[in-house]
């Protein structure tokens, strides 16, 4: 009688134990680094300055914070927020801060995996899911994304994981969406998932003549967005106008389009051109490239790639907006995870995205408050836009892809009516 085979609850756990003991001592080599590294925690400052001027009923947007004079630049729901930075002192805030961070690197990765590879999510598979988890997570908590997302205290992994958390939902879900409106009554930029949610919603809605997932999801994102900012407009209705009239419109209370960290089109261009405004050429570059990025992500999406769709639509996001800080760029994550599944034999394709946002090279070139970028050379043009340069390369792949696929379609297309034509001739005859 031959032996049967372990079933997963039977498996041994060492490999599981193994992958754990990498995460812990990954995650422990990076606090001790970002300790040794003086890291300031700048903007999880911000956030509770913002939270305190919201108890003591103060005007949001004419607070300023830190040496750095930071002004708050997210809609009135974020200070709600960031109320429960307040009920701990600021050490104790910082430590709460990167150790949950930490967490939100291994929800990301999971998130990612599920979105790549759904069937990770089924329960025979969840040791498998977690064990790859944990390993990936001390892999890419070393890129410079989420290195500098922890650095400052930002919220970049808590706004991509209640994004990804919606779109990993099963079908039917009656909570997806939840995490998009959420997402986007705090920063707006994830308000472009809707776009791609209610564009593909509808086209496979007219498709299949019946309501699906994605219009489903698209429809509660909006409405918890809605009900969230009309919430705020009656809670703080100086704040709400002070933000929907003036302060969205504001770009320069963020910073400087040149600087290095502005991975955006906007901060190429101003570094190309020399200038802190690129004024129109941006605004016509931003919506072309936009543009044809997201026919892209809603063509994967109405075809059932829903990984390319959301990956694709991220990218866009951060290229188009006029400011993406580096840090924003941790949908590097779910990137790394596609490309190194979808193209496990073009490794090096994988290994030359890995080192591009690994490598820090974005701040190889010189950057300081005399503001340097506005003079670069070619050499340190291309080292500034390292992320943007990916991003295109990412858009520019995935339509080579598209073309090719396209091509046999259309060939066999063409030959149809022939085969169909030719009978009728013969009967004629």
């Amino acid at each position: 009688m031959s032996p049967s085979a372990p079933s997963p609850s039977r498996a041994r756990p060492w490999p599981l134990v193994a992958a754990a003991a990498a995460c812990l001592i990954s995650f422990a080599a990076f606090w001790v680094a970002q300790r040794a590294a003086h890291v300031n925690m700048l903007d999880v400052m911000v956030y509770r300055a913002e939270a305190e001027t919201l108890r003591a009923g103060g005007d949001l947007y004419a607070m300023r914070a830190t040496s750095a004079n930071l002004a708050m630049t997210y809609p009135p729901f974020a200070a709600v927020l960031f109320l429960p930075l307040t009920l701990v002192g600021v050490p104790l805030m910082r430590t709460l801060s990167t150790a949950g961070n930490l967490l939100l690197v291994v929800a990301l990765v999971q998130l990612s995996l599920q979105l790549v590879r759904p069937v990770l999510a089924s329960p025979a598979r969840r040791a498998d899911l977690w064990r790859t988890t944990l390993w990936v997570a001390a892999v890419v908590v070393w890129c410079e994304p989420v290195w500098t997302t922890l650095r400052y205290g930002q919220i970049n992994l808590l706004v991509a994981v209640a994004v990804l958390w919606d779109l990993t939902r099963r079908e039917g879900s009656r909570w997806a969406g939840l995490g998009i409106g959420l997402a986007t009554a705090v920063k707006l930029t994830p308000g472009l998932f809707v776009v791609l949610l209610l564009v593909a919603g509808v086209l496979l809605w007219r498709r299949d003549r019946g309501v699906n997932q994605w219009l489903r999801t698209a429809l509660t994102a909006t409405g918890v967005f809605l009900v969230t900012t009309l919430a705020m407009v009656v809670a703080l209705p100086a704040d709400s106008k002070t933000f929907w009239t003036r302060t969205l419109f504001e770009t320069g209370r963020v910073g400087h389009a040149e600087e290095t960290a502005n991975q955006s089109l906007s901060g190429v261009l101003a570094r190309l051109m020399h200038t802190d405004a690129p004024g129109l050429w941006w605004l016509a570059a931003a919506v072309l490239l936009g543009g044809a990025a997201m026919v892209l992500a809603v063509r994967a999406a109405v075809r059932g790639d829903k990984a390319v769709a959301v990956v694709v639509t991220a990218f866009t996001a951060l290229m188009v907006s006029p400011i993406s800080w580096s840090h924003h760029w941790v949908w590097c994550v779910p990137l790394l995870i596609l490309l190194y599944d979808r193209h496990a034999r073009a490794w090096p394709v994988t290994g030359v995205v890995a080192v591009a946002f690994a490598s820090f090279a974005l701040w190889w070139v010189p950057h300081d408050p005399g503001r340097p970028e506005l003079d670069q050379n070619a050499g340190q043009m291309l080292l500034s836009a390292v992320y943007p340069l990916t991003a295109t390369a990412v858009f520019a792949g995935y339509a080579l892809t598209v073309w090719r696929t396209r091509r046999p379609e259309a060939a066999e297309a063409s030959r149809e009516p022939m085969a169909v034509r030719e009978p009728q001739a013969v009967a004629k005859e």
